[in-house]
């Protein structure tokens, strides 16, 4: 069962993660995979970055793992520069510095939320009888031919009402709907709600075996609908979907502790200084004539 899953928003950590300078404290729990001047770069920061290639389509080989660590090499060299010039303590620069950490941190708290958040018996199974609750009627097998014109439509009824068994063949003939052309208009199973309704309705008006005697008019042009099965709607055991279920209810939960954490804290947003050269508001007004 394919369950609507909201997505939250993360800050990304990816594109700051080459900024980091080398670390000698990680080195000493992950091990080292290079020193520049005696200070490491740890074999966690390489590998971090060799599964960022690859997840990218570079290959994993030693020529990247060296392309890598002479990257956060010159990185290195390139930082302590900057830090002996004090551009460390320039504001525009501190500011990111600070953003970035933030960033990251923000985002580490999310990822280990959605991954650790607890959840309660009580709210999976409040979550889980809403499932079932959705989950009533029946779903069914169809296959349609879609053209431009009724006239088109009419025609294929014609032959199909000489000749029912030549409805696949027809569909990968006449259909302009590509996502179903190549299999002979097979649209597999299917909740008649997920439909647009005109094709909803007739289908849910079909004995099985059967097809349209009219052409059915939709936004899409029109549809010739061929019903093969229907079966009423099944309840996933909860084991098969308690997983799906705690990742919604972590990204629930984790909305309602944003939304709470934004609710207690006091933030006042300062008002903006005029632009340089602008009037204040009254001095812009034009003077009233003395009376």
């Amino acid at each position: 069962m394919k369950l609507f899953q909201s997505r939250v928003l993360m800050v990304s950590a990816v594109a700051v993660i080459t900024l980091s300078a080398c670390n000698s404290a990680d080195s000493a729990k992950s091990g080292v995979a290079a020193t520049v001047n005696g200070a490491a770069i740890s074999e966690s920061r390489v590998g971090m970055l060799v599964k960022q290639n690859a997840a990218q389509g570079r290959p994993e080989n030693p020529e990247l793992r060296k392309a890598i660590i002479d990257q956060l090499a010159m990185q290195y060299l390139i930082s302590k520069e900057a830090a002996k010039k004090g551009l460390d303590k320039k504001p525009e620069v501190s500011d990111l510095v600070d953003m970035t950490r933030q960033s990251i941190l923000a985002n580490a708290f999310v990822e280990d939320y959605l991954k650790n958040g607890p959840v309660s018996d009580e709210a999976l199974n409040a979550d889980y009888e809403k499932i079932k609750a959705q989950i009533t009627g029946n779903e069914y097998k169809a296959r349609h031919i879609l053209v431009a014109k009724k006239s088109e439509a009419q025609a294929i009824i014609t032959k199909l009402k000489s000749n029912p068994a030549a409805f696949e063949s027809l569909a990968k003939e006449k259909t302009i709907d590509m996502g179903s052309k190549a299999s002979g208009g097979d649209l597999g199973w299917f909740d008649t709600r997920s439909m647009v309704p005109e094709f909803g309705g007739a289908v849910g008006k079909l004995a099985k075996g059967s097809f349209t005697k009219e052409p059915v008019k939709s936004q899409f042009g029109y549809h010739v609908i061929l019903l093969e099965d229907s079966r009423p709607k099944v309840v996933p055991p909860l084991d098969q979907v308690k997983p799906q279920l705690q990742q919604q209810i972590r990204q629930q939960n984790l909305k309602k502790l944003f939304d709470d954490m934004k609710a207690k804290a006091k933030i006042e947003i300062a008002q903006a200084a005029p632009a340089p050269g602008a009037l204040p508001v009254e001095a812009a007004k034009p003077a009233e004539s003395a009376k």
